[in-house]
């Protein structure tokens, strides 16, 4: 029997995202439904001698306004900077006055699926060519994935709960349903939740490069990252953070809140299968769906729209497809579906904050974003996935799936707020 506490209703108030194709929400938004694409050759250092040439980078990324000092800033990986901004632009959008709230009170989850490689690769080279005596006292706080949370609540000065999941694609996913879970508890009355990733250097695309798993389309960028199409050929990495700002209901609304749409049902599964590959025909991310259905109370009519994990890999397309199916049943011919990683590359552990933040744009606005690239549909992908031009519809409910590495499945299940 459900506590009182189980029954808390959270809403969604703040959306903050670093993206390839845009910071701030309504930018990302605007550039999302309009089908532009942030995948274009790597810049942040020199390609040549690796299979996969392209990535989607954040470009022009200015941290600053983020941190206390220019020195503090100097002191964190590109991974705390992006989560950190996201964090801020989230807590701009929300309208939340800190000095009013009470700080014990609210909490963050900020994951990353890799974190600090940048900085475990500098400081390497630092170690082989300089000796030990050189290494940066800061290494290992720069590096570990768990700092991004821990500066947000330093910098902001949060002290309820706080933690940093790690799930590989599926991390910041999972810390939003987290998240959900302590507001519900009458754990916090409000979390900042999300992930953060950047892996755009030699190391990260090198080892995705030796596992076969990326797109090699140099020549055409912007075709490369291409969910359920027939010719697509591997993922495209993305960079950067998502954070939302999840608050307990009637804590929204004493202080008048702008609510995007309220968090219902979470599910959390293991594939236990292989450590890269999904289980066969997706029983894992069926099993996580229909969990988080039944944790929304509600029915597969109910879904008005996925967004899916749809990496633009051969395997998780079509396994994707395939728990779609054995889930919604007829359902699934009828249900709107598209994974606008066309767009943005797939941002790892970034990825279901930033694709969360979308389905709570698609409740407010009722546009359904485009799986761009979606130029000649696999057979063994048939449902609808909104191909290439963002459509207007009636949406009530969503779902957001995410996967990863290890067998590691979430999905979330949002609904527009009704009082």
């Amino acid at each position: 029997m459900a506590t009182e506490s189980t029954q808390r209703r959270v809403v969604v108030t703040g959306l903050g995202v670093v993206t390839p194709i845009g910071e701030t929400i309504d930018t990302f938004w605007n550039n999302l439904i309009a089908g532009k694409c942030g995948v274009d050759r790597i810049s942040l250092f020199d390609p040549a001698q690796f299979d996969c040439q392209i990535a989607a980078e954040v470009r022009n990324f200015d941290p600053l306004p983020a941190f206390p000092s220019p020195k503090e800033e100097r002191r964190s990986d590109r991974f705390s900077k992006f989560a950190l901004k996201a964090g801020l632009l989230a807590l701009q959008d929300s309208g939340l006055d800190l000095d009013r709230c009470d700080r014990d009170s609210i909490g963050v989850i900020i994951g990353s699926g890799i974190g600090g490689l940048a900085t475990t690769e500098e400081q390497h080279k630092v170690l082989m060519n300089r000796g030990p005596d050189r290494l940066s006292p800061f290494m290992i706080p720069m590096l570990i994935l768990n700092m991004a949370s821990g500066l947000f609540s330093i910098y902001h000065r949060l002290r309820g709960p706080n933690l940093a999941t790690c799930s590989a694609c599926a991390t910041s996913a999972h810390a939003i349903g987290e998240a959900w879970r302590t507001i519900k508890m009458g754990d916090a009355s409000v979390m900042f939740a999300g992930g953060s990733e950047a892996t755009i250097t030699p190391l990260g695309i090198g080892g995705f490069c030796a596992m076969k798993a990326m797109s090699t389309r140099n020549n055409e960028p912007k075709k490369a990252s291409r969910p359920f199409d027939a010719q697509r050929d591997g993922f495209v990495m993305g960079e950067g953070a998502g954070v939302i700002v999840l608050e307990e209901l009637d804590h929204a609304r004493a202080r008048g809140a702008r609510i995007y749409g309220e968090l219902v049902g979470y599910g959390n599964t293991a594939d236990a299968h292989h450590v890269t590959a999904p289980a066969p025909g997706g029983e894992g991310a069926a099993r996580c769906m229909s969990r988080a259905l039944r944790s929304a109370g509600m029915a597969p009519e109910d879904i008005d729209y996925i967004n899916a994990h749809g990496t633009s890999t051969p395997h998780n397309d079509v396994c994707e497809t395939s728990a779609i199916k054995a889930v919604f049943g007829e359902h699934a011919r009828r249900v709107a579906i598209s994974s606008t990683k066309g767009a943005t590359g797939h941002m790892l552990g970034a990825a279901g904050a930033v694709e969360m933040a979308v389905c709570f744009k698609v409740l407010e606005t009722g546009i359904l974003p485009p799986t761009i690239n979606l130029e000649t549909q696999d057979p063994a992908c048939d449902l609808d996935y909104v191909p290439n031009v963002a459509r207007e519809c009636r949406v009530r409910a969503v779902m957001n799936n995410s996967f990863g590495f290890g067998g590691h499945n979430a999905c979330l299940v949002a609904r527009k707020f009704e009082g």
